[in-house]
């Protein structure tokens, strides 16, 4: 009698163990346990910069650009020769707004006069935009020096537009 309720019992759990281990990878299936995100090279960052670099000697500033990749950390920082140290803060936090809101700087101009205005490390100015391809947001430029943040957004516009093709095809 002991023997047959332990079967029982040993067949009930390994039939329980089938059912959940199937219903287990059958939501796993549905659902990755991970999430890969794609990332910028430190080579596309740099061209990046780079050509957002060159977009402002076109018109004659020297600047600071700051690329972030998507979680806002600073990957390339490049100052060009005559651009004050200043330039290197503000475009950090142009960059990292830009991510942070997946948006660029200058359609949060508005928020800006509010509580978010207050938050430090966040640059409400025009001069950040995000980098984006294929539908995918890889990380985000910001520039700072020129005479209007107008001006730092069209070079932060063209340093994206750099890779853009690029990353379009991954």
């Amino acid at each position: 009698m002991k023997t047959i309720r332990n079967s029982i019992r040993r067949t009930a759990l390994a039939a329980g163990l089938a059912v959940a281990g199937s219903a287990g990878m059958a939501s796993a299936s549905d659902q990755p346990l991970t999430v890969g995100v794609d990332r910028l090279s430190m080579e596309m960052a740099l061209k990046a910069a780079q050509a957002t670099i060159e977009a402002c000697r076109d018109e004659g500033i020297q600047v600071g650009v700051t690329v972030v990749d998507r979680g806002g950390n600073e990957q390339v920082v490049l100052r060009d020769v005559l651009a004050p140290d200043l330039t290197l803060s503000i475009s950090k936090m142009k960059a990292y707004t830009a991510m942070s809101f997946n948006t660029a700087t200058s359609t949060l101009e508005e928020r800006g006069q509010g509580a978010l205005g207050n938050v430090p490390g966040l640059m409400m100015g025009a001069g950040g935009v995000t980098i984006e391809a294929g539908g995918k947001t890889y990380g985000a430029i910001g520039v700072s020096g020129a005479p209007s943040g107008e001006t730092d957004e069209m070079c932060a516009r063209r340093g994206a537009e750099a890779v853009a093709e690029e990353l379009e095809f991954l």
